[in-house]
Order: structure tokens, then sequence, then C-alpha cells
């Protein structure tokens, strides 16, 4: 059997998603829903065949009331779209760059940076290979990153997918649920010092293993090897008669 809508477990499985964040005062939106496989919005006229949000103004009208909310769910299967640059903004990398980033995090134990807070927070990541690190609001990028084409900060007037929004690809997913963090959100300059070290680490060359030198004298359980020796042979050297006589 082949759907031609999405059945209506999923709208509120969305539903139930997007209640979850307005919950704890993090601002959502809908987006355009999987149709067919491109995203429609029912807006007339719109062109746009990928993920995006649904109202026109959605920047104004993102909200965190439940009301709201749940109404936008009533009909159809809408992605989940956070946005940011109020509750939150969001660090995202490419995967190699993240799961190293979160590596170290975990490492860590999400021990507090000097100043700065915890480190530990949510991280999504999309079906596409980009992991978002949610981080509270506010702070520019820093002047290593600034220039990275890798990089992107989601701020004022930008949103991310959320779980458990389905693109084409697969589904988005948490690899660090805001429920395993109490919701709390790291400091971002400390989060982005480790993605700089993260990616200081991946640019360096490998070190190579230096040579080991011979090891002297017998090695542990090495077994002694006696090669007989031939008997020393006797050369026999003829007596040399001078030809010489002595003077009488």
């Amino acid at each position: 059997m082949r759907w031609t809508v999405q059945p209506p477990f999923v709208r509120l499985r969305l539903r139930r998603g997007a209640l979850r964040y307005a919950r704890h005062g993090w601002p959502v939106t809908p987006g355009a829903y999987l149709y067919q496989g491109r995203f429609r919005c029912d807006r007339p006229g719109c062109p746009t065949t990928g993920c995006h949000p649904a109202l026109q103004h959605w920047q104004r009208d993102a909200s965190d009331q439940r009301d709201q909310v749940g109404s936008w769910w009533r009909q159809q299967p809408h992605t989940v779209l956070l946005a940011t640059g109020h509750a939150f903004d969001v660090l995202d990398v490419p995967a190699r760059l993240g799961l190293r980033t979160l590596c170290t995090l975990r490492l860590r134990g999400g021990a507090a940076a000097p100043g700065r807070g915890q480190l530990r927070g949510p991280v999504a990541v999309t079906p596409t290979g980009r992991w978002m690190f949610l981080v509270r609001p506010g702070d520019a990028l820093r002047p290593e990153l600034a220039d990275s084409l890798d990089v992107i900060q989601h701020g004022s007037g930008s949103w991310i997918p959320a779980p458990p929004t389905v693109l084409p690809q697969g589904p988005v997913r948490w690899a660090v649920d805001p429920d395993e963090v109490g919701w709390r959100l790291p400091d971002s300059y400390a989060v982005q010092r480790i993605i700089v070290d993260a990616r200081e680490t991946a640019a360096a060359p490998p070190r190579l293993p230096q040579p080991r030198s011979a090891p002297v004298g017998p090695l542990p359980g090495a077994v002694p090897l006696t090669v007989p020796l031939a008997p020393a042979a006797t050369v026999f050297v003829p007596r040399q008669t001078s030809t010489l006589r002595r003077a009488l």
C-alpha cells in the first residue's frame, strides 16, 4: 500500500513534538509538509519545494503558546521548525566536526567552563549530516569560525528543523536530547572554543610513529644457540735452511 497523504498518527506525533518545545519556552513555527516527494505550504504561488516555513510571517508569528501551537497541527502534518535567536542560537557544523566536538564535550563530562557555565546542551542531527548545537543566544561567531563556510550560526531571523520532523533523506533526530541535559543551554563561546579545537585537531598532520632502535642484548624468552666450531687446524711450517754458511 502506498500513502498519498501521511497517516493521521504522523500528524499527531509532530504535534506532540511541537507542544513539547512550546512547553519549555522554545518558539515554534509550522513548516511545509511532505506531499508526493516535495514540500507544500499551501501558500498560493510559493515556488519553494524544500523544507521551509509554512507561514508567510513566520518570524512574527512563531510562538511558544500551547493553544496557538496546537492549532497549527490540527489539519496537516507540518514539519516542526524552531525559530532561533530568541530562546537559543544554533551552531551548525558538518558531521565529522560535529562528532569530534560532541566526543570532546562528553569526555569533559559537561564540566563548567571558567566563567561560562556548563558545556553540554541539546544537539540535533539532520539526515544530511549536519550537527546542530543549541546554545545560549546573543554571542557572535569567534573570529576563527567567522570566515568558515562549513560553520553556520542560526540566530535572529533563522530556523532549524527539529525532531520528529522527517525530511526526504530521513528523520531529524536528537544526538543529545534536551531532557538529557535538563533543557539547559551551554554558553555559545565555550562551545565555539571546542569546535575550534576540534577543527585544529582534524587539520593537524598525523604524527608518524618513530622508528624503534634495535634491542640490545638477548630478547626476553630467547633460547641461546650454540654453534659447534671446527677444531683448529695445525699448520706445519718447514724450517727454512739458510744458504749462507757461517764464516769460519
